[in-house]
């Protein structure tokens, strides 16, 4: 019978597996971050996940989204989740169709030992790691992944010892600098990347 960790074996210890499986990951935002993220988390051997979104796929997002044509006017938590499922079937993802708020955001995600910031305006990120700053999480946020080109641009900086910021806190997604699949996939895996850095070498 498959099992991911099977996968997951020629890559990691024993010890690393167990980590990746008891480590509870909350993605605040289902679009280009968000999926992109979530599916890079769950081959990396991560099963536990607390999705939360309102929004429904839209024509416009499969432009760098993890969803297909068949998705549309679907909620993206719930389309998600399938996707996750479809890598690792021992997946267990709660998911809120709703917009996550300062009111909200600690019955959402208070569970979680990792919480990523996916979100697409600028007052909800800063919401979102306001409200969990302070207490003893890894919160990952992205901010600046516009445009294309001069991918070197989006970096990974270490803001305090449980806080990291990716992208390049300049080409803020907007009329005159819109999201493309390669800058918005590469912030959602450098995202990935220090959720995984930080669960191996931390807890």
């Amino acid at each position: 019978m498959f099992e991911f960790s099977n996968v997951n074996s020629y890559y990691y210890t024993e010890e690393q597996i167990q980590k990746l499986k008891s480590t509870k990951i909350g993605i605040a935002g289902a679009g280009g971050l968000g999926s992109n993220c979530a599916l890079a988390l769950v081959r990396c051997g991560f099963e536990k996940f607390i999705i939360a979104d309102f929004d429904v796929v839209s024509v416009s997002n499969l432009n760098r989204q993890q969803y297909v044509a068949s998705d549309i006017d679907k909620p993206k938590v719930e389309c998600l989740r399938r996707n996750l499922l479809a890598i690792n079937p021992d997946v267990i993802c709660e998911i809120y169709k709703e917009r996550v708020t300062v009111s909200n955001a600690h019955e959402i995600f208070g569970s979680c030992d990792c919480v990523v910031e996916a979100f697409d305006n600028a007052e909800s990120k800063a919401m979102i790691v306001n409200e969990f700053l302070t207490e003893d999480k890894l919160v990952v946020s992205a901010s600046g992944l516009g445009g294309y080109g001069q991918t070197d641009r989006i970096i990974t900086r270490k803001i305090r010892n449980n806080f990291y910021l990716i992208g390049d806190n300049i080409s803020e997604v907007g009329t005159d600098c819109k999201p493309y699949a390669p800058c918005v996939m590469i912030a959602a895996a450098k995202e990935a990347d220090v959720v995984l850095d930080w669960v191996l070498g931390k807890k």
